[in-house]
């Protein structure tokens, strides 16, 4: 090969280390045994990360993703290269086993990423992801990394319709609690289940995956659409090829992943996570982005519940309401939210993006267009002298039951239960939990305590969606409240307290949890407060020995030995 392939390039391309020279030949011939040509490897080579798979319906169609993604790259003068990843699908692996293995998916899938693109040093890298832990592990590597980086997710789902209601995979799960109670028929059930779920996609409410994919978009790493233009519209493709062309440019300039992932940027994340209502799984996974990003000391739990405070919350969307991703979308999506707290001086306008721009000027650029959609769905985003509430979607809870913070969808809890006092339901996993709740054991003003099911004690810190939807669907999500060291599903709604820190495997004041105590929660005061008095507290922790673990071999054993806790994102050490 000939020519240095940096003419034009703010910086020395890394994959001509190995493509280059002639002690390269045998590098070239392995390129040339899939059938790249010298043309191709004079360009600049450009990881294409591929998460489609046939077991998450947010991804079965991402192979027409990264087709789209590919075209741009090439129109733009790069070589698209492909690689794949694991995913785990939160709703299949939801109430048993397989739900330990979601949130160490996420490491897995960071660390693959930063793999294959270290082995073969590529010069950039557009990542495709989709839903549950594939898209914040996907923003872990790119922040570790720290190439020329574009997201591009494969969209949300289109919300179902029964008999022109809305329905989403929740009302599923609530429905199972429904048909346990009585309340709904086994047909009824069924409708559910055929209905819910009509399109590709990630899931169509403000769940984590969504969730995640529009804090892509509000964070800068994502184009403008990211977050809701809907899997099936040709927009999506559009916009596939858009990141394609874009990361080439940012090769051109050497803008990096890093240049972005400020902490004002993260700032504006949190904000638009506020305002939209996002999953209490969003702070897990910002907390851990925001470590790789190296302001792991400056994105904490305090700066989180700060925002919260001062943002207040502009939508509802399911499950705190009736509206769906497709319904923000036509409202003008991510942009729009922006835009509107732009306007009360809630976001930094200045923040850079992968369009090259600030957002700013992206909103600029786009003022015409977010107008006339505002004006079409005022009923989605409320504007900032009306909002829903004066505080953001998530609140910080702290008190002597979680001195390191607890986290709660406050935007999605019944307003009798933002305050409540009762006796504690004790139970040492997820399964004694729901043989209770479906022997009728749970009775109204109860408090459920889950513990050992945090990142260590789980270990995994398995979702809990088929618990809350159990409850809600019987009617007692307004009556009865829960509180866990492990996690919920961003489908929950409910006075559902999860991320209890310290958990109960390290020791933390949720192990000493008795049957009958009381306990107080106060939601707007952001206290979590466990009514024993502090010598009995004292007794019961003299008396309490660690548990031996639940896994020793595996890759669950090994995650188990080096996690973090919740409060610092659930990280590994080392």
């Amino acid at each position: 090969m000939t020519g240095t392939g940096t003419n034009g390039f703010a910086a020395p391309l890394r994959s001509r280390e190995v493509v280059e020279g002639f002690h390269r030949a045998p590098h070239r011939s392995l390129f040339k045994a899939m059938g790249y040509t010298d043309e191709e490897l004079r360009r600049p080579l450009i990881g294409v990360m591929n998460s489609r798979n046939e077991i998450i319906p947010g991804h079965v169609h991402l192979d027409n993703i990264a087709r789209a993604v590919c075209d741009g790259i090439r129109m733009a003068g790069g070589t698209p290269i492909q690689f794949g990843v694991i995913g785990v699908d939160d709703g299949i692996a939801m109430g048993h086993r397989g739900m330990r293995f979601s949130l160490p998916s996420r490491e897995l899938i960071a660390d693959s990423i930063e793999t294959v693109t270290e082995a073969h040093q590529l010069d950039g890298l557009v990542l495709i992801p989709n839903c549950d832990k594939i898209t914040p592990g996907m923003l872990m590597a790119a922040a570790r990394l720290n190439l020329p980086t574009v997201v591009v997710s494969g969209g949300p789902m289109m919300a179902g319709n029964v008999y022109g209601r809305a329905v989403n995979l929740a009302t599923v799960f609530e429905g199972v609690g429904a048909f346990q109670a009585g309340r709904i028929t086994a047909e009824e059930l069924f409708e559910l289940e055929e209905a819910a779920c009509p399109t590709c996609g990630s899931c169509s409410g403000m769940f984590t995956a969504n969730s995640m994919n529009c804090l892509t978009e509000a964070i800068g790493l994502g184009l403008p659409g990211n977050g809701t233009i809907p899997a099936v519209e040709a927009a999506r493709l559009r916009l596939a090829k858009q990141a394609g062309m874009q990361v080439m440019e940012l090769v051109r300039r050497g803008l990096r992943a890093r240049d972005i992932l400020t902490e004002a940027a993260f700032r504006n994340a949190l904000a638009v996570d506020m305002a939209l209502g996002c999953s209490t799984n969003t702070v897990l996974h910002l907390l851990a982005i925001a470590h790789e990003a190296g302001l792991g000391d400056v994105i904490t739990l305090d700066l989180i519940d700060e925002v919260s405070r001062c943002t207040p919350q502009l939508c509802k969307l399911a499950p705190a309401g009736p509206h769906h991703i497709q319904d923000l979308h036509q409202a003008g999506g991510i942009q729009a939210v922006l835009a509107e707290l732009l306007r009360g001086g809630h976001i930094d306008g200045s923040v850079l993006t992968v369009t090259g721009r600030t957002v700013a000027e992206n909103l600029a650029a786009a003022e015409r267009r977010i107008l006339r959609a505002r004006a079409w769905r005022s009923d989605v985003i409320r504007p900032i002298e009306e909002p829903h509430s004066p505080e953001g979607g998530l609140a910080v809870l702290r008190g002597n039951l979680a001195p390191d913070g607890a986290v709660v969808k406050q935007g999605a809890v019944d307003p009798a239960m933002l305050r409540h006092r009762g006796p504690a339901r004790v139970f040492d996993s997820e399964e004694d939990a729901a043989a209770a709740i479906r022997q009728g054991r749970i009775r109204p003003g109860d408090v459920v305590v889950i513990r050992y099911e945090g990142p260590r004690g789980g270990p995994g810190m398995r979702e809990m969606l088929a618990i809350t939807a159990a409850l809600a669907g019987m009617g007692l999500d307004r009556e009865v409240a829960l509180i866990t060291d492990g996690r919920f599903s961003g489908a929950t709604r409910g006075a559902s307290i999860g991320h209890v820190s310290p958990e109960a495997a390290a020791g933390g004041p949720i192990a000493l949890v008795e049957d009958g105590d009381e306990i107080e929660i106060d939601i707007p005061g952001r206290r979590l407060e466990l009514r024993v008095p502090p010598d009995e507290l004292a007794r019961r922790r003299e008396r309490w020995q660690p548990r031996p673990p639940r896994e020793t071999r595996g890759y669950l054993a090994r995650y188990a030995r080096a996690v973090t806790s919740a409060n610092t994102g659930a990280v590994l050490m080392g």
